[in-house]
């Protein structure tokens, strides 16, 4: 029979072993502290506390020996501060499954619920009830942060400064800054829709249209990105910080970012079925882009480049789409009385 693993009062909880729920754990046990990760795969949790490594989704990092393992939910139930980083689209199935929620509850996942619309603090605040919801999102690779390379996030407590000062500490490392925000609904939609316009930017690559059209499809993107978070309560503020446009710059620019990749082999011709049927790690704009697509139409939010996205992930041709977005009517860059400029 296993040993349960030993829960002391400073012991962080991860629920999810995919490679940034790794880093993240890799990222925590950096001061000595323990540190509970929960996964999914038996395999998983095997070579973690035998080995200290993960094969199947980080394998060049070596992890600490405070980080131990386990697939049993009720193992984190003693634990105050737990990170949540499944993929957007299990996280409330995930959550239902913890005997107790924790007190503080930090979700790492981005995406928007496919079916319901909901963003992650929503589904966790039903399948949680009871926890403090912050949500913890920012430009970062995995492999970087496992490797202990400079990082910094936005941290947006929904329990203000008292649960920022319970936290915050517990996270922070010298090389893993967190900025603070109340603004969780801004944190949320930043990492959401940036993996989409990942999407789009790798579409720019793989058709090989060049640097020009991906700054130009960056910068279009985020007033895209500004205008459907403004519409459900971001603040501008939040979306052209590190949650947002600091987001969006590291994911749409380099192959590191499975969104980008996808994106890329969708713009050289690959079918966006096989590419989602043959890949082990979740490329989650894939997922957030029709329902993000659907919730922009159905509040008459112009969102172009999004609407793009779902109709070559839906199997139309990237190169037929895109010459679509180029013929479409001039327009102002920002809102001039008089012009026509909302997309």
């Amino acid at each position: 029979m296993t040993a349960q693993p030993t829960i002391g009062p400073k012991t962080i909880g991860v629920i999810g072993a995919g490679a940034w729920g790794t880093a993240l754990a890799q990222m925590l046990s950096s001061d000595g502290r323990d540190v509970l990760l929960w996964a999914y795969e038996p395999e998983v949790v095997a070579a973690i506390n035998a080995d200290h490594r993960n094969p199947l989704y980080l394998p060049t990092a070596a992890l600490a020996p405070t980080i131990r393992a386990t697939g049993d939910l009720a193992t984190l139930a003693g634990i105050d501060t737990v990170l949540a980083v499944t993929p957007a689209q299990v996280l409330g199935r995930v959550l239902a499954g913890l005997p107790r929620p924790p007190r503080d509850l930090v979700l790492c996942s981005k995406g928007i619920e496919a079916g319901t619309g909901r963003l992650m603090n929503d589904v966790a605040r039903e399948a949680a009830p009871g926890s403090a919801i912050a949500v913890l999102s920012g430009p970062t690779f995995a492999h970087e942060v496992a490797a202990g390379l400079p990082t910094a996030v936005t941290l947006a407590c929904g329990g203000g400064n008292d649960q920022w000062d319970r936290i915050a500490p517990a996270i922070a490392r010298p090389a893993f800054r967190p900025y603070y925000s109340d603004d969780v609904i801004g944190a949320e939609i930043g990492g959401s829709v940036k993996n989409v316009l990942a999407i789009a930017c790798g579409v720019v690559e793989g058709l090989a249209l060049g640097q020009n059209a991906r700054a130009a499809l960056i910068a279009r993107g985020y007033a895209e990105m500004l205008r459907f978070g403004e519409a459900l309560g971001a603040r501008a503020e939040t979306l052209s910080g590190l949650c947002g446009l600091g987001d969006l710059v590291l994911t749409c620019s380099s192959t590191s970012s499975r969104n980008f990749s996808l994106g890329k082999e969708l713009g050289e011709g690959a079918s966006a079925a096989d590419l989602m049927a043959d890949r082990r790690t979740v490329a989650e704009g894939a997922h957030t882009a029709p329902v993000l697509a659907e919730l922009a139409d159905k509040r008459g939010t112009p969102m172009p480049i999004v609407a793009a996205v779902n109709a070559i992930l839906a199997g139309q041709s990237a190169r037929a789409i895109v010459a679509e977005l180029l013929a479409r009517p001039l327009k102002a860059e920002r809102d001039v009385p008089g012009k026509d400029s909302e997309a």
